[in-house]
């Protein structure tokens, strides 16, 4: 019998120093006009959670197992490079993708204008649907103080016979 299987991903960046100015990128969209985020890679924190869920349902690790910062070739790599990998290495490994959920949870950007077009083009990435919502903590804790963001994901994955 083939039982699906779920995972679960989270990833946490914070804005980039203020003298240190970077491109926002989330959930595959850059976000002209917006603080950056520090990270080894873009810090997609969307991208990031959802490949990290995609790694826990197939029990394959998680993102550091396959692109941790010990990886030169890594560095400043598109959240939606790293995201079309990990779905590729959980397909190698046996599983068909059913689909993600991502939360997002920031003070800013104000995602829900932008929220169908990085569904559209992460479940083109992903090659299953990916939905994303978004929420924020009524300015309580370091989302709240507007010094980094947050995204949970959640996927749904079934082996392949």
């Amino acid at each position: 019998m083939s039982i699906p299987r779920t995972g679960i991903g989270i990833d946490v960046h914070a804005f980039a120093p203020e003298g240190e100015p970077r491109p926002l990128w989330l959930g595959g969209l850059l976000w002209e006009g917006e603080r950056g985020l520090a990270g080894h890679s873009d810090a997609d924190a969307v991208a990031h959670a959802a490949a990290n869920a995609l790694f826990s349902a197939a029990g394959l690790g998680d993102l550091g197992t396959h692109f941790g910062t010990d990886r030169p070739e890594y560095a400043g790599a598109s959240g939606t490079t790293l995201l079309a990998e990990a779905a590729s290495i959980v397909r190698e490994a046996g599983f068909e993708i059913g689909n993600v959920a991502v939360q997002l949870i920031a003070q800013r950007p104000r995602f829900g204008p932008r929220r169908a077009e990085s569904e559209a083009l992460l479940s083109e990435i992903v090659g299953a649907p990916v939905s994303i919502s978004a929420a924020t903590t009524d300015h309580l804790g370091f989302t709240g103080r507007r010094e980094g963001v947050a995204a949970l994901a959640t996927a749904l994955v079934a082996p392949v016979r």
